[in-house]
């Protein structure tokens, strides 16, 4: 089998805190998977090193058979490999849509330039395209500040779509969303991403939301995976219930 991404014996360390410990992972194309683990187990930091925005101590990160280990964020993104955060990065006095025009004119080929519309080209169609798919239209006009969490969450989500990527990276993707959004929330973003070729990767920890939107879940507990397999598989094992859902009886 051929691999979107491939993780070979990634080891991480700040100091004396061992952050990844010999992970090695194979994602292939169109899966979806989540990443689950108790705070400071590595899934962040595993996300992290994927995206470039921390260089592991030693391994190697491969996109489709390439080496993308030392390359930078800015880099890999233009690769394929997009990411929305914990704490969505909006630009938050302005627009919805003002939000989804910059996203959509940073991810085009052409240089970002002060003379050059973020509107032209196609860029606000394509904006505007984003937002009907996650159900944000009736919020286009609204500054980010007057949108509640699950909605600054879809359009955080919205804006790593932009660039078009192969594998999109989602850092805990209902943390700050009332308990009645989250359901709908995930379902609005899995359904608007089910329309493009991409492969979801989402670090989650709620295991409601991980056991109903993924195919495969990954566990990770002080900085090494101890189980990796389909949802129920992986919630059922006792030590997975010891270390990260604290489910154990």
């Amino acid at each position: 089998m051929s691999f979107l991404l491939s993780a070979r014996g990634l080891h991480k360390r700040f100091g004396a805190v061992v952050a990844a410990d010999d992970v090695s992972i194979d994602v292939p194309p169109g899966q979806k998977l989540s990443l689950i683990g108790s705070n400071g187990a590595g899934k962040t930091t595993f996300v992290n090193m994927v995206t470039g925005f921390l260089k592991p101590d030693s391994g190697q990160i491969e996109l489709l058979g390439d080496d993308i280990t030392r390359l930078s964020p800015r880099h890999i993104a233009r690769l394929g490999i997009c990411r929305s955060f914990q704490i969505p990065q909006l630009c938050i006095e302005l627009t919805a849509l003002e939000n989804l025009l910059v996203a959509v004119a940073a991810a085009s080929p052409k240089r970002l330039s002060l003379w050059h519309p973020a509107e032209a080209d196609g860029g606000r169609e394509r904006a505007e395209h984003l937002l009907e798919r996650f159900g944000l239209a009736p919020s286009a006009k609204r500054r980010v500040t007057e949108l509640a969490g699950g909605i600054r969450k879809l359009l955080d989500i919205a804006m790593a779509l932009a660039r078009h990527p192969k594998l999109l990276l989602l850092d805990e993707p209902t943390s700050g969303v009332s308990a009645e959004e989250k359901v709908p929330t995930m379902e609005r973003a899995m359904e608007a991403l089910a329309q493009e070729s991409v492969t979801v990767m989402f670090v989650e920890h709620d295991m409601d939301i991980v056991g109903a939107f993924s195919e495969r879940v990954i566990a990770f507990y002080s900085g090494r995976i101890i189980d990796d397999g389909v949802p129920a598989a992986v919630l059922n094992n006792p030590e997975v219930q010891r270390y990260v859902t604290g489910a154990a009886k």
